[in-house]
């Protein structure tokens, strides 16, 4: 049986068009540049990493990983932006502590962090140190706790602002000792640590890196450290969950990409961001930052975001944080 003309070249189209087809399904990724949406400005210490990787992911892959800062609603707008991105390979977005915190204290968010995003892979992770001022009477993290249930109210915590990790820390820590102290939020961290220095708040549950200095020249006074063990940075300072069993905090950064990703192009990124934080100038650098390399499978690193978004929940709930 004849084919008729129009049917034969309809035919003859299609099955020109059909190996262009495969051959774009087939093409190696990334195929075009990649962005690494970072949720706030540019020099913090997770845009740093989120660069040195970038360098790293541009090298393995030979394409570019390009960093795109999108400030905003403490991260919510970067996020958003991905979580409705093309699930394509493309967009990445760096997670930090702040999404899972976000996922509670903001009431109306357009995405859920837990099924809009697929973990990709971790990164780093950065203690907070419980720091006083030297004026303090307190010396030892059992001696604070019993001069706050003693002055119950009159100890002022400062922090970076409402939902920042230093504000949700300090509350979990007045909910596990049984305290009462006075949030204090400030526009950033650098203000609250001034006001620290100079004796107008009393207490700070302060990222490592930007006390540790102080720390070392004796203008504040470490009583403990957020890790499950002591810190050889930090000697002669203990745990906190020495005395409070379980207490264990930390600011962190990773990947995410948007939900429907290929697990090709997720296992990809995966093997290629541990590589990176084998290097051993990128494992320096986050040294130098204050913080640890934290290489995770997409399993592991959703399970972190599952439990920090749990817990966190339950404190913002408990404390009645509002965004």
């Amino acid at each position: 049986m004849r084919l008729r003309r129009r049917e034969f070249q309809r035919l003859a189209a299609a099955a020109a068009v059909f190996p262009a087809i495969a051959v774009r399904a087939q093409a190696p990724w990334p195929a075009q540049p990649v962005r690494l949406v970072v949720g706030f400005a540019a020099g913090q210490a997770i845009d740093i990493l989120a660069r040195l990787v970038g360098q790293s992911l541009s090298e393995q892959f030979g394409q570019q990983f390009i960093v795109d800062n999108k400030p905003g609603a403490g991260g919510n707008i970067a996020a958003e932006g991905v979580a409705h991105a093309a699930a394509d390979g493309a967009t990445f977005l760096v997670i930090g502590a702040n999404n899972p915190i976000n996922s509670t204290l903001y009431q109306k968010l357009s995405f859920d962090l837990l099924k809009d995003f697929a973990p990709v892979a971790g990164i780093y992770r950065v203690f907070q140190v419980m720091v006083v001022n030297p004026s303090f009477p307190a010396r030892t993290v059992p001696e604070f706790i019993a001069y706050a249930k003693a002055n119950p109210g009159k100890i002022n915590f400062g922090s970076a602002g409402t939902g920042s990790v230093a504000n949700v820390t300090g509350e979990w820590f007045k909910m596990k000792a049984g305290i009462d102290m006075q949030h204090v939020p400030y526009r950033g961290a650098p203000l609250a640590l001034a006001d620290l220095l100079a004796g107008n708040v009393q207490v700070m549950f302060d990222n490592l890196p930007s006390s540790i200095d102080h720390i070392r020249q004796g203008r504040l006074r470490a009583l403990g450290v957020s890790t499950p063990k002591p810190l050889a940075l930090l000697p002669g300072v203990p745990a906190i969950s020495e005395f409070l069993p379980g207490f264990e905090t930390s600011a962190f950064a990773g990947l995410g990409a948007p939900a429907a990703t290929p697990w090709p192009v997720i296992d990809k990124m995966n093997v290629a961001v541990g590589k990176a934080l084998a290097d051993p100038k990128i494992k320096a650098r986050i040294l130098d930052l204050g913080g640890v390399p934290m290489p995770m499978s997409p399993a592991e690193f959703g399970k972190l975001l599952a439990d920090e978004t749990a817990k966190w929940g339950e404190v913002i709930k408990a404390a009645n944080l509002k965004a």
